[in-house]
């Protein structure tokens, strides 16, 4: 699991023009305190859509750093193609850093962005339904309001390697985190975890 802490608002100069990437203030101290699914909750974000036929849709997106090595990465979220599919505007909500750049407690703030579905590139598989959104342009808007974001990212060291696939068995136990069908924990801020 990466160990990114908060992107601070003082952290806007160093957002890469190009939204390649993007410096945090690493921290370890609050990150050690979280156990995994906790880093795994603060990884989600709830998406709200306004389509452009006028309805809704609701999903979760979760932050991925594709590339990452010592230098860079590239930091995107990842969503459902159909969550996004139709969209004009889409709702981002939050988790709000601490002073000392860990995770506050509470509803957090939303950003809503325009063109929302042209943001997203679709996996080149036509039936994969996922597809990514470069960070940088909600970062910068939150950077730009002057909010400290608590932002924790996955990368591909969790990605199970073949060999580890081949050896999983027929009944596994999995646990799902997300805003399946707009549920969620609205006071805190948090997804649904199920097992």
């Amino acid at each position: 699991m990466s160990r990114w802490p908060a992107t601070r608002a003082s952290d806007c100069d160093s957002l890469h023009p190009n939204y390649i990437c993007y410096a945090h203030i690493l921290r370890n101290s609050f990150m050690n305190a979280l156990s995994p699914s906790e880093l795994l909750t603060y990884n989600t974000l709830r998406l709200e859509c306004t389509l452009k036929d006028g309805g809704t849709s609701t999903g979760t997106a979760f932050r991925f750093d594709f590339l990452k090595n010592e230098q860079s990465r590239v930091p995107v979220f990842v969503t459902n193609i159909h969550v996004v599919k139709g969209a004009e505007t889409g709702t981002f909500v939050l988790h709000l850093a601490d002073t000392e750049g860990g995770p506050r407690k509470g509803l957090g703030p939303s950003i809503t962005l325009d063109q929302f579905e042209e943001r997203w590139i679709p996996h080149p598989d036509t039936t994969v339904d996922l597809c990514v959104m470069p960070c940088a342009p909600l970062l910068q808007e939150a950077c730009n309001r002057n909010m400290d974001i608590f932002d924790i990212s996955l990368d591909k060291s969790l990605i199970l390697s073949h060999d580890d696939l081949e050896n999983l068995t027929a009944i596994e136990e999995i646990i799902m985190i997300g805003y399946p069908v707009g549920i969620w924990d609205y006071h805190n801020n948090f997804p649904i975890t199920r097992r």
